[in-house]
């Protein structure tokens, strides 16, 4: 009898084993690719009363990823929250494995079909600079925005804010800076209320929020790759460790930043305790 239990035991163990495996595979699986949908508030004294309650769904970070075929689980997603606008704030492309120019065409013509969408470049698309002219007339042809160091008006009930967007820093050597189009916004315009899409996170303190933009929005943090409790995350994109202005709002110079999650993975990376996030912001006024 006890040689016989012996025999059965590795047997029992290499059960164990394949069922932790399993399980690990399947929670990975479960943290990388199920969306979270989050809301959000920002209010502001500024805000013109007629835009209180406009919403914002933020989509940063795709690199390519998809939620259900054609990305219908995140269209679905993004159309039950029923945005007013939908800000893409960069890096919907990924330069490790190239540009499926099938599925950015998909997720051009879906989303333009829910919401005006507004879109600025990230790292991952200078990265691949060849096809940034190419992307952009393909997203434009869709109905979207490209807010290539530029600003528009967002006009609701004869009132109006402004939209401002800024290429990735990775772009052309002679781009317009972020302070030039500031200067232009506020030589035409004075004082409004604007917003600003702007995909590096890791500029805000330094540079961005001296701008005097109301509300800045950003990715590339990728909420700090692994978040752990009471820390911005483990790992930053920059590979420094426990970064900072990785997810939500932070201020700085008297200004707010909010960081977006992300919704994918760049090249062979995992999230952990980190899902796709969908994130929807709502402005009232204060």
């Amino acid at each position: 009898m006890a040689k016989h239990r012996r025999r059965r035991r590795p047997f029992r163990r290499l059960l164990v084993f394949l069922l932790i495996a399993a399980a690990l595979a399947a929670f990975l699986r479960w943290d990388n690719h199920s969306l979270q949908t989050e809301t959000f508030t920002y209010p502001s004294a500024r805000l013109p009363e007629s835009f209180a309650g406009f919403r914002i769904a933020v989509l940063s970070d795709l690199h390519g990823a998809s939620f259900g075929s054609g990305n219908e689980t995140l269209l679905d997603g993004v159309r039950a929250q029923k945005p007013d606008i939908i800000a893409v704030t960069g890096d919907l492309v990924d330069r490790y494995r190239g540009i499926d120019w099938t599925y950015v065409e998909q997720i051009a013509a879906g989303l333009a079909d829910i919401a005006p969408v507004y879109y600025v470049t990230g790292n991952h698309e200078w990265a691949l600079r060849d096809d940034v002219p190419r992307l952009e007339e393909t997203l434009t042809s869709a109905g979207w925005t490209v807010l290539s160091n530029e600003y528009v008006p967002l006009s609701r009930e004869g009132a109006s804010i402004v939209l401002a967007g800024i290429d990735d820093p990775n772009g052309y050597s002679d781009q317009k800076t972020p302070e030039e189009l500031t200067a232009e916004l506020y030589a035409e315009l004075g004082r409004p209320y604007w917003i600003l899409l702007a995909h590096r996170n890791d500029r805000f303190e330094s540079q961005y929020s001296l701008l005097g933009a109301d509300l800045t929005i950003s990715g590339h943090g990728h909420g700090g790759i692994i978040r752990l409790p009471f820390t911005d995350g483990l790992l930053g994109t920059q590979r420094n460790w426990f970064p900072s202005y990785t997810a939500g709002f932070y201020t700085a110079h008297g200004n707010t930043v909010f960081v977006s999650r992300g919704l994918g993975n760049s090249g062979a990376s995992l999230r952990l305790f980190n899902r796709p996030q969908l994130a929807v912001i709502t402005l009232e006024q204060a």
